[in-house]
């Protein structure tokens, strides 16, 4: 036998001894018989490979796999060749290293990453296929970066617009949410790398996260804040779901009976591995016996987390059955062997030219055209002279900030960059910051999760009325001007760890944009924000409003080529902008932020849109919202397929609906089919969105735009029979360019009723 040693990821030597075959002889025959471990080999079953692995574990080896070893790594089993699985934030990048014990960057010089526009700028441009390249210049670095498990995407579901991590999710709706999810999801999985689709369920607010207690009725929880997760387990195939940190009907989310045990491992049948958000876990017997298969971030030494020494205790008295541990323990393998943790994993890549495209199309697609009267946009270079750019958001740089989701990034254009580039010689460019924040900003410890946050800072330097000043005098000379305004991700904006306080632009800057545009008509606003922000101080007087979210690192060059034409705004709203805060359902009805410790989804279905045409109530931009420097046209739709009235495939249709371009200029249209129930036996939202279709479109162009209808796009769920039910009857759908521009409808008919199982 050969002695070798093999240097696995994470740097740890593992020494075996190396025999490829074994030989049996005897004077007629030699026969060669594999010693290759099952688990080894990759041509076996899956499940096969499983349970040799499981086989040869010790009860010390198994516990390694259920809790972490330092912040986000498991512990290696050189024994058996298995290296430390990694384990990194960032929904929209791999984030920074930190110490293996600490909250502290780690240092390192090779942990940069591509920044990618946030997830709801991801969907905001409505292409499952921009998230499926998402997921995979996400999935291909953290391969490279030598990670197995990212954290993300987020799909939870924007509840209320202050929600502090609404820049990390996905929107208002669960349908869109969850088809951009499963795009995401495909596309990072494909690199071997495990998504972790978090935070199941109910982590809609930062305020309160890690106490309050949720109460949902069953059908706001099957309807609104499930179906995302749903789709990302079923139909993405999600091998890792993060637990959130709220209770959930009296038991905190990272060990709910209800939803690990009975909803996502029965109902659903997942397979994967359920982790704890860090620091959410805290009780022991709470944690093994209700569905939490891994540990993360909790206070203390390692050995003693809730599922490392009182685990292995309870265990040996037998308070917990073994087959409990070897549950978790194969749920672990299943996501390694996914992983390529255990063969010769391919090497990603990082920062490629590709990877700066797919950042840049995103942010291409994802921004919003809000408004643009008389075609003020886009801007004719050869007739401008003088550029005012104007606002601290031209030079922000956003990668570094939200706490989880902070990046360090390759690279980020800033907006005044971009234009600057977009511009060139053709014309003057001044630039006058119009507002900024406080500096000298200070910081607390981090806490369990590693949220720092901002502690008050000394103000100094010139008053917000003389930035103002200045920045009015650059705009009266100007031919045209760009005002960069909006959010951050410091505390009380868009970040962990904290929601924000109102839906007013801070520091001023309605005032800026008053005084500025009054000095000059020609003024457009750039938004930089991660959703909804009350405009009634300054929309009337500017002609144009483009949404950009927080748009990665190529975001200025992509804010200047929209300003200036070079591409066109399809991206649409994937939430309601109210014209004010009392107008979204939770503040309506007093159901935000909770009291004495719990909080009442007493909107129940009534979330986002569904509120708004419900209750007749008119948004300042609607879902689904966005305009572009073309028109479309609506032709009459028809039914091109449908099931019989009864059997096999009822429910089923497919709509066609010609839409053409009636304009000068190629551009994108996003097709949205919204679903009117007639009468029913339970109370249902006005109209959902159930189908929708992104496509391009020559000048002149028509095309036949299919949308697919299933059961479940007539469907609610009905408590009393634990089960989902399309009613027979007539439904009208409603086809066109946003939840409140609706162009054309038809009707359908479903003959008999159709119950499904939840399951």
């Amino acid at each position: 036998m050969q002695r070798r040693t093999l240097l696995l990821p994470g740097l740890i030597a593992v020494t075996f001894l190396a025999q490829s075959r074994l030989v049996l002889a005897d004077s007629k025959t030699t026969h060669q018989v594999s010693t290759t471990p099952t688990y080894l080999n990759a041509a076996k079953p899956l499940e096969e490979r499983v349970e040799d692995l499981l086989s040869r574990l010790t009860l010390e080896e198994k516990l390694s796999l259920v809790h972490g070893d330092s912040k986000f790594t498991t512990a290696a089993i050189p024994r058996l060749g298995i290296p430390r699985r990694w384990m990194s934030d960032g929904p929209h990048g791999v984030r920074e290293d930190v110490g293996p014990d600490t909250w502290q960057p780690a240092g390192h010089t090779d942990d940069f990453c591509t920044y990618m526009p946030v997830n709801i700028c991801l969907a905001a441009t409505w292409n499952p296929d921009l998230g499926r390249s998402y997921g995979a210049t996400i999935g291909q670095e953290a391969r490279q970066r030598g990670k197995h498990i990212m954290l993300g995407p987020g799909v939870n579901i924007m509840r209320t617009p202050l929600n502090g991590r609404n820049y990390e999710y996905l929107g208002e709706d669960p349908f869109l949410s969850g088809q951009m999810a499963v795009g995401y999801i495909q596309g990072e999985q494909a690199q071997g790398v495990s998504s972790c689709v978090k935070h199941f369920a109910f982590n809609n607010q930062e305020d309160q996260r890690g106490t309050i207690d949720v109460q949902a009725d069953d059908r706001a929880m099957r309807e609104i804040y499930f179906p995302a997760f749903k789709a990302a387990v079923r139909d993405g195939g999600a091998w890792s779901v993060m637990g959130s940190y709220n209770q959930f009907r009296g038991q905190h989310c990272c060990e709910n009976d209800l939803l690990l045990n009975k909803i996502l491992k029965g109902d659903w049948g997942f397979k994967g591995l359920v982790m704890s958000d860090w620091g959410g876990v805290h009780d022991t017997k709470e944690a093994v016996m209700n569905g939490l298969d891994l540990e993360m971030g909790t206070n203390g030494e390692y050995d003693n987390y809730y599922m490392a020494k009182p685990f292995r205790d309870g265990l040996k008295s037998g308070a917990y059955p073994m087959a409990v541990l070897d549950d978790k323990a194969r749920r672990n393998i299943r996501v390694m062997l996914a992983t390529q943790m255990l063969s010769d994993r391919p090497v990603g890549s990082i920062n490629t030219v590709n990877h700066q495209l797919t950042s840049r199309k995103i942010a291409e697609e994802g921004m919003v055209l809000l408004k643009n009267d008389s075609d003020f946009l886009p801007l004719n270079l050869s007739k401008i002279k003088t550029v005012a750019v104007i606002g601290d958001n031209a030079v922000r740089k956003f990668a570094y900030g939200g706490q989880s989701a902070a990046l360090k990034a390759f690279y980020e254009v800033t907006p005044l960059e971009g234009l600057m580039i977009r511009i060139g010689a053709a014309a003057d460019v001044t630039y006058s910051p119009g507002f900024r924040m406080p500096p000298r900003r200070r910081f607390s410890a981090p806490d369990v999760a590693g949220v720092r946050h901002e502690l008050p800072a000394t103000d100094s330097g010139p008053s917000s009325d003389d930035l103002v000043k200045r920045a009015v005098e650059v705009a009266k000379s100007a031919d045209v001007v760009i005002v960069v305004a909006g959010l951050n991700h410091d505390r009380f904006f868009d970040t962990e760890g904290s929601d924000r306080k109102d839906l007013k632009l801070p520091f001023n800057q309605d005032e800026l944009i008053r005084q500025v545009s009054a000095a000059n008509h020609k003024t457009v606003v750039v938004l930089m924000s991660g959703g909804a922000l009350e405009m009634d101080a300054w929309l009337g007087n500017v002609p144009a409003v483009l949404q950009a979210w927080y748009p990665g690192m190529e975001g200025g060059n992509a804010i200047a080529e929209a300003l200036f034409g070079d591409i066109n705004p399809s991206g649409k709203l994937p939430c309601t902008f109210p014209k004010r805060l009392e107008d979204s359902p939770a503040h309506a009805l007093g159901a935000y932020p909770g009291k004495d410790g719990k909080e009442e989804y007493t909107e129940g279905l009534l979330v986002g849109y569904r509120w708004f045409d419900t209750k007749a109530i008119e948004p300042l931009f609607p879902f689904g919202h966005g305009l572009s420097y073309t028109r479309f046209s609506y032709g009459a739709p028809k039914v091109v397929s449908s099931p019989p009235s009864t059997g096999i495939g009822a429910g089923n249709f497919v709509i066609s609906v010609p839409v053409t371009n009636s304009g000068d200029r190629e551009g994108k249209e996003v097709v949205q089919l919204y679903v009117k129930p007639g009468k029913s036996m339970l109370p249902r939202p006005a109209q959902e969105l159930k189908a929708f279709n992104k496509v391009l479109l020559s000048p002149h162009q028509t095309q036949e735009v299919m949308l697919k209808l299933d059961p479940t796009s007539f469907s609610y769920y009905d408590p009393a029979r634990k089960a989902w039910v399309a009613e027979a009857g007539t439904y009208e759908l409603g086809i066109g360019s946003s939840s409140r521009d609706i162009r054309q409808h038809i009707a359908v008919k479903i003959e008999k009723e159709i119950v499904v199982p939840e399951g």
